[in-house]
């Protein structure tokens, strides 16, 4: 019996996908509202048909940009450990997390629909993003920049408060500072070993 060949699709199929991916993030992070599909393929110079031979369907697109999103935030840690001391690192990857929660605007009542159906697993999400932060914290703490005393989910807790308050583009400045107010409060105290 032969074995099936594999098709890996073509490098434009590809490119567009991404794309409508890149543009899609875009879009849902600056919008109030959601964005109509037919905006999106518009926004990325590609036809309704392309955009629904990629993503049959808004929900489709939604769970591939908010996993592309996931994807980025924890691999962004690893990224940001290797290039950064653990505090930097950390600071920076609340940065990305403030991306994260922007991107969600545009398309906050799908997703919620979304979540409650059970089509995006939430617990799953919250425990890679758990992860990503322990890894940092674990780094900050052997390295002596940050605490020992707290835990990945307070910190998130604190992330999605600062967010929900200065997450807007016109409250960013407010939002760097409560980040570097957090960062501040993570650290070591003068003198403790």
């Amino acid at each position: 019996m032969a074995a099936a060949k594999i098709t890996r699709p073509r490098a434009d199929a590809t490119r567009n996908r991404q794309q409508l991916l890149d543009v899609a993030t875009r879009l849902f992070a600056s919008a109030e509202t959601e964005p109509s599909m037919r905006a999106i393929a518009h926004e990325a110079g590609v036809g309704i048909a392309t955009l629904y031979r990629h993503f049959p369907t808004r929900e489709s697109l939604v769970d591939a940009v908010y996993q592309d999103q996931v994807s980025r935030l924890t691999s962004g840690a690893r990224e940001l450990l290797a290039q950064l001391g653990p505090a930097a690192a950390l600071r920076r990857w609340m940065d990305l997390f403030g991306d994260w929660i922007a991107t969600k605007n545009g398309m906050l009542d799908t997703l919620l629909a979304m979540v409650e159906s059970g089509e995006i697993a939430h617990a799953h999400t919250r425990t890679e993003l758990l992860a990503a932060i322990d890894g940092l914290l674990e780094a900050g703490c052997t390295s002596g920049e940050l605490r020992a005393d707290v835990p990945a989910e307070d910190i998130a807790a604190a992330l999605i408060g600062i967010f929900t308050v200065a997450g807007s583009p016109e409250h960013q400045a407010m939002a760097g500072r409560l980040l570097d107010l957090l960062m501040d409060g993570l650290r070591p105290p003068a003198g403790a070993k």
